[in-house]
């Protein structure tokens, strides 16, 4: 696996939208801007069961997650490789990623009866201009 250099990091840890790219069964890529975070190994983000990106991902088993600096769009970093999903802590995920987007202390847009789902990238593919 890739490790992320610390200005890489930056990029997934401040409130930088990001483009998620999953693999639909016919090898078109399906892609969603998401909110982001990154644990100090893998890059992660929350979505919900039902939607696209988790059904994609149980199909191909991988992801990946380009996130751009908002005033200089040639600084950029890119990950991809192998991703799990986990429904532990998804809730509380969720509204760490509404503090940190929106300055909320839960997530505003949940809809009853949703389970959410966290995203986990292992960095296998680590691209990025402008760093450092």
């Amino acid at each position: 696996m890739a490790t992320l250099k610390p200005e890489e990091a930056q990029l997934f840890l401040e409130p930088n939208y990001a483009v998620a790219s999953t693999v639909r069964a016919d090898g078109c890529p399906q892609q969603t801007v998401v909110w982001v975070d990154y644990d100090g190994e893998d890059v992660l983000f929350n979505t919900a069961e039902g939607r696209y990106k988790p059904q994609y991902i149980r199909q191909s088993g991988r992801a990946g997650l380009h996130v751009t600096h908002p005033e200089d769009p040639y600084r950029w970093v890119s990950v991809a490789g192998p991703a799990e999903l986990t429904h532990e802590g998804a809730d509380e995920h969720i509204d760490k990623l509404a503090k940190k987007y929106l300055g909320a202390d839960s997530y505003p847009y949940r809809r009853e009866g949703e389970q959410r789902v966290i995203v986990r990238i292992k960095p296998e593919h680590v691209n990025s201009a402008g760093i450092g």
